[in-house]
């Protein structure tokens, strides 16, 4: 454990004092060229469309992983875990995950942001453990059920979303603005979209989570105008943002139902697996959600009390790859497909399409920075990640994305300073 964190004592206590529950290793029997310790972790935020929290662990074997963590104060929670990490070896990923999450479990921890911390930390170990063998990410975790993972590219509410501060909102967030961002997408090469569908266009009172019956009928007629535009063969969802009651998000889910959406997402907050069985119960509309979930304690009675038609765990937030499997292994059990939810850089989307190549019910990936053009800057592959809507599963050791420096550094969040590259 170093002696210069300020966590020092404190993890020391979460370690158990008196060390019943210890899982820290550092004598263990290893051939030489996987005798490697971890050295160091450092963290950066870069200013993409969200705050993008890249991770870097470094090792005595001068081979660096990184990784990304969901936006928020991950780096907090790097410099509290950091000290029960540093001489560990980075290829025991399984065994750090749960010695990070019995380190948080004395701050209520083991479920809820904090495993954002433990995401971005064992991506970088799995790209540690890829780069020292030679081998990509997904042969790693068991090999792989495609080579490419289909993307789906969310265009939030139409292309004049910032102007809806200064003019009407109707006429902003119109269905004729939907239908176009919609037409520009599918141009681009995507079959499969998404928008939000939460959009405010009258005084409400929003404390109630209830919509007036011409607020229900604007996002009808929203949802009429992209599928008119469109047609029916593109995979198309509408996100609520967990924003409604059962009651209005069973009017919505209703209403909709003749245009055949390949799901309604969120519609009620995300606590409740009850409340989400009551809308999914009510409609044939797919109902998608745990996107605000992290483990699969979280997910569990989700799927057991047939809360969800589609689940949407977050790589960067739900605990990491090895978190995302077992949420996608119990998924399985219950013939319930995935979506997962990605707000990432390059790091964390090129991670989300390692893992999603390895379970068999991952249909398709998040992509949220159509906005940002300099998102392929940031690494220095030849080609653009997206091609045709789809990721190629890629063969380079490890993640497979080296990060562009000048990029990055040109777009570092304020205060931020940017690690060795």
């Amino acid at each position: 454990m170093t002696d210069d964190s300020k966590y020092r004592q404190l993890v020391a206590d979460m370690i158990g004092g008196i060390g019943w529950r210890d899982l820290r290793k550092t004598d263990q029997r290893r051939a030489p060229e996987r005798d490697v310790e971890i050295t160091d972790i450092k963290t950066a935020v870069v200013e993409g469309n969200f705050p993008w929290v890249l991770m870097k662990v470094e090792t005595d074997a001068d081979v660096y992983g990184l990784g990304e963590a969901f936006p928020g104060p991950a780096g907090e929670y790097v410099e509290f875990l950091k000290p029960g990490l540093v001489g560990q070896n980075p290829f025991d990923i399984d065994r750090l995950v749960e010695h990070m999450t019995q380190l948080l479990s004395g701050l209520g921890g083991s479920t809820g942001y904090s495993q954002a911390a433990v995401s971005g930390i064992e991506i970088a170990l799995w790209d540690i453990a890829g780069k020292l063998t030679g081998l990509p990410v997904y042969q790693l975790l068991g090999g792989k059920y495609r080579d490419e993972v289909q993307i789906y590219a969310d265009c939030h509410a139409g292309e004049n979303l910032a102007e809806a501060t200064s003019v009407d909102p109707r006429d902003v967030y119109s269905p004729e603005s939907y239908a176009q961002a919609a037409r520009e997408v599918v141009n681009e090469g995507f079959d499969a979209l998404k928008f939000d569908l939460d959009v405010k266009v009258e005084e409400a009172d929003t404390a109630t989570r209830r919509l007036s019956r011409p607020a229900i009928q604007h996002k009808v007629d929203i949802v009429r105008a992209v599928r008119e535009e469109i047609g029916y063969e593109p995979t198309l969802g509408f996100d609520l943002h967990w924003n409604f009651s059962v009651e209005t998000a069973t009017k919505v889910a209703q209403e909709v139902e003749e245009y055949d959406l390949d799901w309604l997402e969120d519609p009620v907050p995300p606590e409740s697996a009850e409340t989400h069985h009551k809308v999914v119960k009510s409609t044939s509309t797919p109902i998608l959600a745990g996107e605000n979930l992290t483990r699969v304690e979280d997910f569990l009675p989700f799927f057991t009390q047939q809360a969800l038609d589609i689940a949407a765990p977050d790589i960067q937030k739900c605990g990491g790859l090895l978190e995302f499997r077992k949420i996608a292994a119990v998924a399985d059990a219950f013939d319930v497909p995935i979506a997962p939810h990605n707000i990432s850089s390059p790091i964390g989307t090129m991670a989300s399409v390692h893992v999603c190549a390895t379970v068999p019910n991952a249909f398709a990936l998040e992509w949220h920075a159509r906005e940002v053009p300099w998102w392929d800057d940031i690494h220095t592959e030849d080609e653009d990640v997206i091609q045709d809507g789809v990721i190629q599963v890629p063969e380079k050791p490890g993640i497979g994305v080296t990060l562009d420096p000048d990029t990055v550094g040109e777009h570092l969040a304020p205060g931020e300073e940017l690690f060795e590259l």
